[in-house]
């Protein structure tokens, strides 16, 4: 007699065992028509699935956050029933459900192309009209491989075999067609909507090996409802339009090339832009009470086993082999192991604690070729990076100090909030599961103490020890994790740092590992796409071009400009012999925030006529107000707000 506990506490009892969609029915035929699937003592399961003891059910309906995995998963069901109809002889291999959407790897001699879709998609919604029963059936493993290899499946008959001898071999039934999977899924094919589109397709080698053979990949996305769908094609849309990679060369910032793959071009404009957010950083690390260093670029691979990562991080380090030394270097991917070294370069005082050490530090780190993009995944990049070695006890305090210069940093490229993750230990780790306790205790009472909330990042902790991961959401919508905290308690150790303790005993430090931005690069290429490269004054390459009307103007156009750089402003002039409209087009489609205008009249009352990206209208200001306003708007936020208490 199994009792049911449900959300609201209250227990459902039955004579004997009971599938989901029966209690569903009991409780009430709103329910029963809404509910998809359930959480069975925590575990998302099928409506199907028969409770035979006492449980804990949560069901889940097409509004839970569990729906979208659940719609993207039955989907790609569908997806790969309607390719093998249409086309015999394609083989369907893995399609799992992925961020904002799903895909399916196909092996085909043709590969699909879009000019396939329309026919895929018709036949889609003629599959979701059947509405045909996910059946879930458990099949014997030999039985399954004879099944798949019969029908010429041999990519399925592989992931069988290779399959744990524990695991259970399920099969999923819709209708006449029939598929390798664990499930869970929702009730039948129609539970999957309207609200999905096929997005593009892609080479991709069978489990990821170059070595094995190509596949077609199909990339799709699927939504609850046709507004969630549209809300997402425009967010595509949108995104296609700030695209760093197309801005960047439309302002002239940067590039990439063959010849340094992974890394980075920066034109004049894009390094004024890449200077202006370094020296805003320093300014408020060096307000913060942070020390600049700088370390090696390249470190013998002794110190990388030390520390853990030529274990850990081999396979993303680039290394070099020093013949007549018989030694192997690496390129740093990261900064920590350097920075322990300067702090044990002489004896340490708990006096001294906390000490917070930063770098703008050049790293590198293979990634693969297929996973570049633009400025965004990079194999060289500089980070701002940090260290701050503390005892345990300074944990929470330094954790508030660090959060409030973020949130601070944050407000002033634009972003007003944040979400906070917190990433537990990792599959993958090293030191005893008591340390991790130690650390992940720590680092929870430092958010309590600090006001932090969070929500979980189970096992996407770093190798070495929890960590917090501060999302910024940008202005269509889309979610970057850029500033990290992570609390260390094993590198000190293993790279044997230590500080003398007030009862003069030798201590290890704790070490917290923080970034702000992140990737300097990376996060540079998030504004680019933030402001669509309309950059707020105190950010622009170009703040202000000086155009010519008439040739007679163009001694005064270069006397303007030259009083505006006195006052710190980058400017351009613009005296061509072309018209003012012709000029004014172009710089803004260069996305300058202001073009000053000048012509005769200009020059006799010693004027300027203001033009702001993207409006019509012109402000006649005399020189001497143009030139303090303008430098009051370029100041960067933290010297403005300086100014502002000191005035």
């Amino acid at each position: 007699m199994p009792a049911i506990t449900l959300p609201d506490a209250s227990v459902r009892r039955f004579d004997g065992p009971v599938t989901g969609t029966t209690l569903a029915e009991t409780i009430g035929p709103g329910l029963a028509r809404a509910a998809l699937a359930m959480r069975l003592d925590g575990e998302l399961v099928d409506l199907s699935r028969v409770i035979e003891t006492d449980s804990a059910v949560v069901f889940v309906t097409r509004r839970d956050p569990d729906a979208l995995g659940l719609i993207r998963h039955d989907a790609a069901h569908v997806l790969a029933e309607a390719v093998q109809s249409l086309y015999p002889g394609t083989q369907v291999t893995i399609g799992p459900a992925i961020e904002n959407g799903f895909y399916y790897d196909f092996a085909r001699n043709e590969p699909f192309t879009p000019d396939d879709f329309p026919a895929i998609e018709e036949r889609m919604r003629e599959i979701i009209a059947r509405n045909a029963p996910f059946e879930r059936e458990v099949w014997d493993r030999g039985e399954a491989i004879r099944f798949f290899q019969d029908r010429g499946e041999r990519y399925k008959a592989e992931l069988i075999r290779d399959l744990p001898g524990t695991e259970t071999i399920t099969l999923y039934r819709q209708g006449g067609w029939i598929d390798l999977c664990r499930g869970p899924h929702m009730r039948s094919t129609g539970d999957v909507g309207s609200a999905f589109k096929l997005q593009k397709v892609a080479g991709a080698y069978w489990r990821g090996d170059h070595r094995n053979a190509m596949l077609t990949r199909i990339y799709a996305t699927a939504w609850r409802d046709a507004k969630e769908l549209g809300a997402y094609l425009h967010q595509l849309e949108e995104a296609e339009r700030r695209d760093h990679r197309r801005i960047g060369r439309e302002m002239d910032l940067f590039h990439i090339q063959e010849e340094a793959t992974g890394s980075i071009f920066w034109h004049p404009k894009g390094w004024r832009l890449y200077r202006t957010a370094e020296d805003y950083m320093r300014r408020r690390q060096n307000a913060a009470g942070y020390q600049e260093v700088r370390t090696p670029q390249l470190v013998d691979r002794t110190l990388w086993e030390r520390s853990g990562h030529w274990e850990k991080y081999r396979e993303h380090m680039f290394v070099a082999h020093v013949e007549d030394e018989k030694r192997t270097l690496a390129l740093k991917p990261m900064n920590c192991p350097c920075h322990v070294q300067i702090f044990n370069h002489g004896l340490r005082s708990y006096r001294e604690l906390p000490l917070r050490m930063a770098e703008f530090g050049a790293c590198h780190r293979y990634e693969p070729s297929g996973a570049l993009h633009g400025i965004m995944r990079v194999r060289g990049f500089t980070q701002d990076d940090a260290h701050i070695f503390c005892m345990p006890e300074q944990i929470a305090g330094e954790t508030a100090r660090f959060v409030e210069l973020l949130a601070s940093v944050y407000r002033d490229f634009g972003f007003d909030s944040f979400r906070v993750k917190f990433a537990d230990r990792p599959d993958e780790r090293v030191g005893d599961d008591a340390t991790w306790d130690r650390a992940e205790a720590a680092l929870r009472e430092a958010c309590a103490m600090a006001g932090v909330g969070y929500e979980l990042n189970q096992g996407e902790g770093a190798f070495y020890g929890p960590k917090l991961e501060f999302v910024l959401r940008d202005a269509i919508g889309r979610d970057w994790q850029c500033g990290t905290l992570q609390v260390d308690f094993f590198l000190p150790e293993r790279l044997d740092a230590s500080y003398i303790a007030d009862d003069s005993t030798r201590q290890r430090p704790v070490m917290l590992h923080r970034a702000i931005l992140g990737s300097f690069e990376r996060f540079l290429g998030i504004l680019i796409e933030q402001f669509a490269g309309r950059f707020p004054l105190w950010l622009a390459p170009v703040q202000l071009v000086v155009a010519s009307i008439v040739t007679d103007a163009e001694l005064y156009a270069e006397e303007v400009a030259e009083a505006f750089r006195r006052r710190g402003l980058c400017v351009t002039t613009d005296t061509r012999n072309e018209k003012i409209n012709a000029k004014i087009r172009e710089h803004s489609l260069q996305h300058v925030p202001v073009i000053a205008v000048v012509g005769r009249k200009e020059a006799e009352s010693r004027t300027v006529a203001l033009r702001r990206l993207g409006g019509q209208a012109q402000e006649l200001l005399s020189l001497t107000e143009a030139i303090e306003g303008l430098a009051r708007e370029a100041m960067p936020p933290d010297i403005d707000r300086s100014a502002a208490t000191a005035g």
